[in-house]
């Protein structure tokens, strides 16, 4: 499959969970406390009710069920919610968009893990359950749908224990944690260690993946109850300062074989980003960051990665400091600002050269989620329209 020409891979689409995903999959233990989902005549509800009431209420309203969004969405993804947003119903969606090979993250499985009180048992053994489920879906293609697994970080020996498992067992090509932090540990916290150790051995990437939504503290609350300028203002900002830890708190200088993603939050910010850690560390780096060797901007051209929107045109200036062998391509498909399903189009607009839309469009993924082969395969012919199987 190509579209014009271009293959495609997407580095972060979304499923819909079903709303008794935890009720099925969940560890006997916690069946009287799993979250259910919440049903209405919106076929993009996102909430999670609790039975016994914990994390029911958000820090922040939910997205508004009214208005030309959201009546926009309801149209276009009836039919797939109707047919229950299945593993067929989403090669379906690629296939429209001309997608090749997705990373499949969640959606109300987002904000599961936000409560800044969860208990460290239950919050495993939610993760446990949505990665269970999630092998389940990606078994409609395992070529074309890779998992990204959900890990718990209230217990650091837990998130190392179930990242085993999601790739020794299920084979999934990354984990993922929100940049929202929701446990008191900031990322530069010694606690984190052994995850970076372990994702090292492994060779696995890390997606931080953002929300507008949280049961914890989060840049853009101050808005509430605006959702339109939280959303603004909540993902970019989380994001900036989940980056600013990995480059300036020495989390890359100590793991330097870490590769990580900072998702769904734009990238046009990037460059002017780079710029003030740089300044900072000219400045004050001798004291706050000692640990560092270069500049910030070094460990991200070494080892990070961050997404491109598919109608992002500012992008164009983080491309003209940076180039863009660190950029990918995400539909954030079936989320309320997705372009779906005309946002592979809406990408192929931008003005970039061919060689650059490659890049995003496919090389640099596969880079980032270790399926280099499958990227010098299509480099070699030309980005073609035969579609390469994941090795």
């Amino acid at each position: 499959m190509a579209k014009h020409g271009f293959k495609v891979f997407d580095s972060d689409m979304h499923i819909m969970e079903p709303p008794d995903l935890w009720e099925r999959y969940i560890a006997r233990e916690f069946k009287s406390e799993a979250p259910r989902g919440r049903t209405s005549e919106n076929v993009r509800d996102l909430g999670l009710i609790f039975p016994r009431g914990e994390g029911n209420v958000n820090r922040t309203a939910a997205t508004p069920h009214r208005g030309h969004n959201f009546e926009k969405n309801q149209g276009i993804y009836r039919d797939h919610s109707e047919r229950g947003w299945t593993g067929e119903v989403q090669l379906e969606a690629m296939d429209v968009e001309g997608i090749d090979i997705a990373v499949l993250f969640p959606t109300r499985g987002l904000s599961l893990l936000t409560h800044p009180d969860r208990d460290p048992r239950f919050a495993a053994a939610l993760a446990r359950a949505y990665n269970d489920w999630l092998h389940d879906f990606c078994q409609a293609d395992p070529n074309r749908l890779l998992g990204a697994g959900m890990i718990s970080i209230y217990d650091i020996n837990d998130a190392v224990e179930e990242t085993h498992r999601v790739v020794e067992e299920y084979g999934f090509r990354s984990v993922f944690l929100r940049s929202n932090v929701v446990n008191g540990k900031n990322w530069t916290d010694p606690y984190y260690e052994p995850l970076w150790n372990t994702l090292e051995e492994l060779n696995l990437p890390l997606g931080f993946h953002e929300a507008s939504g949280s049961r914890s503290r989060q840049a853009g609350e101050q808005f509430e109850p605006n959702f339109g300028l939280r959303r603004v203002y909540a993902q970019p900002f989380e994001q900036m300062m989940g980056l600013g830890s990995f480059l300036g708190g020495g989390i890359l200088q100590r793991h330097p074989k870490l590769k990580v993603a900072f998702l769904e939050a734009n990238c046009s910010w990037l460059p002017w980003l780079l710029w003030r850690l740089d300044e900072g560390y000219e400045r004050e780096g001798d004291i706050f960051m000692t640990d560092l060797t270069m500049a910030p901007s070094e460990y991200f051209k070494r080892q990070c990665f961050i997404s491109i929107e598919p109608d992002e045109t500012p992008a164009r200036h983080t491309i003209e400091e940076f180039g863009c062998d660190q950029l990918v391509f995400s539909t954030d498909y079936p989320h309320g600002d997705s372009r779906y399903p005309h946002a592979v189009e809406s990408f192929l607009k931008l003005s970039l050269s061919d060689a650059d839309k490659h890049k995003i469009l496919w090389d640099n993924c596969a880079r980032f989620y270790g399926t280099t082969e499958a990227a010098q395969t299509a480099k070699s012919a030309g980005n073609d329209a035969t579609t390469q199987q994941v090795q």
